[in-house]
């Protein structure tokens, strides 16, 4: 039988839960689908996800590495950007961005600087 990669799933650095919370849940539409510490004062480790989007989020120290960037390749960009705009969320109003390369980007950054790039290749938004 030959290796098959069925999904990656990213670890995102975070520090404060209910920052995390407003940025996934709140504005990306994301479901907190379940959390986990090893005691009550310990850090958390998360998912959270939205259709075939998972991303683990963890409190612990050398889980990823604060500011990393994602690229999150999908279709329907402009129908997500109409819903986090009409959020009105104090933090991010997201633009598209036309690359040379064929690709339309959203960029959106969460709390602790960890980059999320949401894009569409651009015939796929046609």
């Amino acid at each position: 039988m030959s290796p098959r990669f069925d999904a990656t799933i990213p670890i995102l650095r975070i520090f404060d839960l209910p920052k995390a919370r407003e940025f996934y849940v709140d504005f990306l539409g994301m479901g907190w689908d379940w959390e986990h510490r090893f005691s009550a004062h310990a850090p958390v480790f998360a998912q959270v996800s939205r259709g075939a989007l998972v991303l683990f989020l963890s409190e612990h120290f050398g889980d990823g590495t604060p500011g990393s960037k994602l690229i999150l390749r999908m279709t329907g960009l402009d129908a997500l950007q109409a819903e986090l705009t009409a959020k009105a969320y104090r933090h991010a109003r997201p633009g598209i961005v036309e690359q040379p390369w064929g690709w339309r980007d959203m960029e959106v950054a969460d709390p602790f600087g960890n980059r999320l790039v949401f894009t569409e290749a651009m015939e796929e938004a046609a």
